[in-house]
């Protein structure tokens, strides 16, 4: 099953337990619009190149579209439909006024040079410049791309407006509009339901030990935060590999490791594993902050973990879900988990709109109040329905869109 048919398999499953309208399922299991469009850049050295592309855009039942932009050699169709339709109940989970997109250059960017990227990045909104725009499709950074890349991004649209618009997307530089906390939002929305649930069923944080796998963006600032709220941090990995220490490590220090030497194999504060094997250690916590379909039927059965929190998008698989919940493990499913990088580029938008931008003291409030009354209310629908939180989660999402729907006689 791969990411889409997974998503879609998660909609039918909610939509059954809850008795949704079936046109409304009907509705929101088809994405309103799909480009693919091919790009030709001018390589370094003077050849003519060309990338397949995508803009996904799902539902605006709630608001505008809303989502990233991925530059990855594996990015396809099927993968950004599924993270466009996420991305519409995600936005829905966090009661914020958007609707769900999604994009992505199929690219080895991490062998291009900079320059080559920013050409890239221009033929990409020029492609798609004209179904995107501040009230109607707003896209941000996601897998290897940067608030530079988003510069470019404004920059190239602006020009082609003739006026500068900032809110054309989010995820931008602090000096070209974005906000204070968006770099940490994701990891930090994470952290506030992990917190929340932990303390809403008595559980200590002290002593609490944590695995996180992906020390990217989401995962490398998921460990410093939940390390100085007082987590253990027993296990890091990227995509080389991971380190493991029951006793805990200081993930400050491994970011500085990875940083001057490329990998967190090469830290010594704990065991070098594989990625493979750092999943099935045993831990309170494992945080997902990698890729999708990381937990699948192939390792389902050796987590070991008592509450797993997904930062990154779909890493766990259908059949492993349904596992998971047999065996008594907690999931904190993405689409609540991960929202808070949406959150927070929903406020720098609306910084973006009156030209003026909160401390960030005021943003990481607001989130933590976003996050909270999101847990609260997929708690509830939880324990009205009597499943796992992953379907009360899309029940939550599913019963905000299906009101709007009906409201707006779509």
């Amino acid at each position: 099953m791969n990411f889409y048919q997974n998503t879609l398999t998660n909609l039918q499953k909610a939509a059954k337990i809850m008795k949704l309208d079936q046109e409304t399922l009907d509705v929101l299991s088809h994405p309103q619009k799909t480009l693919v469009v091919t790009l030709p850049v001018r390589m370094d050295d003077g050849k003519m190149q060309y990338f397949e592309a995508y803009r996904v855009q799902h539902s605006d039942l709630r608001g505008p579209f809303k989502g990233g932009i991925r530059y990855l050699p594996a990015v396809n169709l099927d993968e950004i439909k599924a993270l466009a339709t996420e991305m519409t109940f995600k936005c829905a989970v966090a009661g914020i006024p958007y609707g769900g997109g999604k994009g992505g250059v199929c690219c080895d960017s991490k062998n291009m040079s900079e320059k080559e990227i920013e050409r890239m990045t221009r033929k990409y909104v020029q492609a798609i410049y004209q179904i995107i725009g501040p009230e109607h499709d707003i896209p941000a950074p996601d897998m290897y791309t940067t608030p530079k890349i988003m510069a470019w991004f404004m920059d190239e649209f602006s020009k082609l407006e003739d006026c500068y618009t900032p809110g054309v997307v989010t995820g931008k530089p602090l000096e070209i509009g974005g906000s204070l906390g968006r770099d940490t939002a994701t990891a930090q929305g994470g952290a506030y339901v992990l917190e929340e649930y932990m303390k809403k069923h008595n559980m200590p944080i002290e002593k609490t030990k944590v695995i996180v796998q992906g020390f990217g963006n989401a995962g490398s600032f998921a460990a410093e935060i939940l390390h100085s709220m007082g987590f253990i941090i027993i296990g890091l990995s990227d995509s080389t590999g991971g380190i493991y220490n029951e006793k805990g490590m200081d993930p400050f220090v491994v970011a500085k490791v990875k940083k001057e030497k490329g990998s967190v194999t090469k830290c010594n504060e704990g065991e070098v594993v594989t990625n493979e094997q750092l999943l099935e250690k045993h831990c309170d916590v494992l945080v997902l902050a990698a890729m999708e379909n990381q937990v699948n039927e192939k390792n389902m059965k050796n987590i070991k973990a008592k509450i797993v929190l997904e930062l990154a998008n779909g890493p766990t698989t259908s059949e492993a879900d349904e596992h998971l919940k047999e065996k008594g493990v907690v999931v904190i499913p993405d689409i609540l988990a991960n929202s808070g990088g949406v959150t927070v580029s929903y406020f720098e938008w609306l910084q973006n709109h009156v030209q003026y931008y909160w401390p960030l003291e005021e943003v990481q409030a607001k989130l933590k109040r976003s996050m909270i009354e999101a847990l609260v209310r997929i708690l509830d629908f939880m324990q009205e329905h009597k499943c796992t939180m992953r379907m009360a989660a899309y029940i939550s999402a599913f019963d905000r869109l299906d009101k709007a729907r009906k409201m707006r006689g779509c």
